[in-house]
């Protein structure tokens, strides 16, 4: 039994793990605070640059979005244990994908990064260093054309990387509407001014594809993660398209896969290495980026995988992913994928769960966030080399949770930012809570 496991596992075929039976809840090792009640809109905001912890300030700035997707900050001053009242930063023109996501630029004042739906990079910049206060200006960013879901990084260096998904038929109108590669733009001044991966490579995209017969064209980026010791960054990702039958947007979601780009060079590679240059496309993602496949179907009419997915290394430096599908009723089902330096190790680790975030430890060991359909609460889990799965402890919100987010660089007890469920689908309600929990002053 135990070779025919092993024969599985190098198969790259999912194994099911039987679930633990069911125990009491460990005591919590979190504190959680609220810094605004009812205010949360519903966002389409993926696991990144949310907040992050100011050493020089020694405050923790965390960002969200209100009614009708406007932009609002916050401060949290580690000295006194206050929060700054909420701060309206940006209109965000009531579209859920209108989201806010933060940065620190090397010269000390903040950045807000918005992708406006469709059309356009927006980047508001904060008047002065390490601060909120004052008047923040508003730059739309030519570079990034036609974006959607900005995910900004900073390099060790100060570059600033922001990846957005192109809606590339709000430039051509020739182009199919399921054609929504991923492109970058680069700063190397503080976020004054950029250029894009076109104008760096000379590559119409940095990774997609373009005629697939299933019409899949789509990228969906659920999380990246860059990693300073090796300069790169890590992404793992879904795609979505009409079907083979027609050309649509996001009917349909099919399969992960996963890659990583070097700062450096501006060049991307797959788990074992292998070089893919400048640009990736469909073949190259078939043959050398893919974790697993999954079928062209809507379980219980959802979409699935899940866009919402997530990226860390093991001990050696491996990668591993997680992500959740659904079954035929409609529940999630939570998978992770371990690169073993071969192929891909893939597990069914539990279910019912919607995988929200994961939080590094040691020793190739994360914390995993996950929240229950319409039920109050975080749940934690250990995952230890993206193999071994763990219940850990439950975080307590008087209400349910959307999105979480580990706060970079954070500073306890400021560890994660939590938007809390808004009780419509549009933006015009805003009555989610903002939550911030993280291990207690000691």
């Amino acid at each position: 039994m135990r070779g025919l496991l092993c024969a599985l596992v190098m198969a790259g075929l999912v194994i099911p793990v039987p679930q633990a039976a069911a125990k009491p809840p460990e005591k919590t090792a979190f504190e959680l605070m609220t810094p605004a009640s009812s205010v949360a809109s519903r966002t389409d905001r993926r696991p990144n640059a949310g907040g992050i912890f100011d050493p020089v300030a020694r405050k923790t700035f965390i960002s969200w979005s209100g009614k009708a997707a406007d932009t609002y900050v916050q401060a949290y001053d580690h000295r006194t244990g206050a929060w700054t009242a909420p701060k309206k930063i940006a209109d965000g023109e009531s579209d859920p994908h209108n989201y806010p996501t933060m940065l620190l630029a090397g010269d000390g004042h903040l950045l807000i990064f918005r992708g406006m739906h469709n059309t356009r990079t927006v980047i508001s910049r904060a008047p002065r260093a390490h601060s909120l206060d004052g008047t923040w200006t508003d730059t739309e960013v030519p570079a990034g054309d036609s974006a959607s879901y900005p995910m900004p990084v900073k390099t060790a260096d100060g570059t600033l990387f922001m990846f957005y998904r192109e809606t590339t038929n709000e430039l051509d109108p020739g182009a199919a509407t399921d054609f929504r590669p991923m492109k970058y733009i680069v700063s190397r001044d503080d976020g004054k001014t950029w250029k894009n991966s076109v104008q760096l490579t000379g590559k119409q995209w940095a990774f997609g594809s373009l005629g697939r017969a299933d019409h899949m064209d789509e990228v969906y980026v659920g999380q990246l993660r860059y990693l300073p010791s090796s300069g790169r960054i890590q992404f793992v990702y879904t795609l979505a398209g009409g079907g083979p039958e027609q050309h649509k947007h996001d009917v349909y979601h099919r399969n992960v896969y996963y890659l990583s780009f070097d700062v450096h060079t501006l060049r991307f590679h797959s788990a074992a290495g292998r070089d893919l240059g400048t640009q990736v496309d469909d073949a190259e993602q078939e043959r050398y980026l893919k974790v697993v496949e999954t079928p062209l179907e809507l379980p219980g009419g959802l979409k699935s995988p899940d866009y919402i997915l997530q990226v860390g290394t093991q001990r050696e430096g491996k990668p591993f992913v997680t992500w959740f599908q659904f079954d035929a009723t409609g529940s999630p089902r939570d998978f992770a994928g371990a690169w073993n330096g071969r192929n891909w190790e893939v597990r069914e680790v539990a279910n019912g769960l919607r995988l929200r975030e994961i939080e590094p430890l040691s020793g190739g060991t994360w914390r995993v966030y996950g929240t229950r359909d319409g039920q109050p609460g975080i749940e934690t889990f250990l995952l230890e080399n993206g193999r071994e799965w763990k219940p850990e402890t439950v975080i307590t919100t008087p209400k349910p949770v959307q999105r979480v987010e580990v706060i970079a660089g954070f500073r306890d007890p400021a560890r994660i930012l939590a938007t809390g469920a808004s009780s419509a689908r549009d933006v015009s309600v805003a009555d989610g809570d903002i939550y911030v929990a993280g291990a207690p002053h000691k």
